[in-house]
């Protein structure tokens, strides 16, 4: 099952995609693809509908976000072995845990160009979202808690992660830094999360190129991880890390992105992600 978010931004409306390709309206049976639809029983519910009998949307227009914002959004850095590797860190003994103080994006909105000095990467990810509230959970039973999986783009400032006073959040929050879908595929649709390939390409030029076998900390574990520490809530996001590739990584030079740069990205049975970076428009 692929659940999607369409509509413009603020406006978006809960939707499906058929295996058809069609994209078929929710509305009549869920107010939102959030923390009350992901329940074990909501998706229950849904995956019991038959599509052909759901409205077809024939031009469902701008893909938002495939879950509803409002939960928290938690980051894990360094946790492909190569990733490690090229940034020249440690392979990590314990997760690195960090949050991204932003709102999830859709998977063609821009990517936000702060300026030249912020020094702009690229990260495809494997995003977890939780459908059951976690904590204190044991890693066998970590699969229970999920609603599903997802393609994401951890866009990151590097400069400001960096180069002020050693703080990821900050370089992770700028709003527009978090592309999410296009749709939620749900749990019983990826038997093994760990055998799924990721990439991304900026100008049609492959940067990354890897499979989440890499993980260090696979995405159960880290669920199981998390959730000793914070209660993980359904529509709660886990952006588990990327391979090597990063423009911050690039011999001889760092690579960054600029406006007008193009990135697609995805995850096999995922979905794909296009945007065009973009300097954000003056205050007026």
């Amino acid at each position: 099952m692929k659940l999607l978010r369409y509509g413009p931004p603020g406006m978006e409306k809960p939707g499906l995609l058929g295996t058809d390709g069609v994209v078929r309206d929710l509305g009549g049976h869920v107010r939102d693809i959030d923390a009350a639809a992901l329940s074990p029983a909501s998706l229950a519910g849904l995956a019991r509908l038959d599509p052909d009998d759901l409205p077809a949307v024939p031009a469902p227009g701008r893909l938002g976000p495939c879950v509803a914002p409002g939960g928290k959004i938690v980051g894990i850095g360094l946790n492909y072995a190569d990733h490690a590797r090229e940034a020249g860190m440690a392979l990590p003994t314990e997760p690195v845990v960090f949050m991204k103080a932003v709102l999830p994006s859709g998977p063609a909105d821009p990517i936000p160009f702060p300026g030249p000095q912020a020094l702009l990467d690229w990260e495809i990810e494997l995003a977890v979202v939780i459908g059951t509230r976690a904590l204190e959970v044991g890693e066998a039973a970590a699969a229970d808690h999920i609603a599903g999986y997802a393609t994401f783009i951890d866009v990151s400032a590097r400069a400001w992660q960096l180069q002020r006073g050693g703080q990821w959040v900050k370089g992770k929050s700028y709003p527009g830094f978090a592309p999410l879908g296009p749709w939620l595929v749900s749990r019983d649709e990826v038997p093994d999360p760990r055998a799924l390939r990721l990439w991304l390409a900026v100008n049609g030029q492959r940067r990354q190129d890897s499979s989440t076998a890499e993980m260090v900390f696979p995405a159960l574990r880290l669920v199981s991880y998390l959730s000793q520490f914070m209660a993980l809530e359904a529509g709660d996001i886990i952006a588990t890390g990327t391979p090597a590739g990063v423009g911050l990584g690039m011999k001889p030079e760092p690579v960054y992105l600029q406006p007008g740069d193009v990135v697609t990205a995805g995850i096999a049975g995922l979905g794909e992600q296009d945007h065009r970076v973009e300097a954000p428009a003056a205050d007026s």
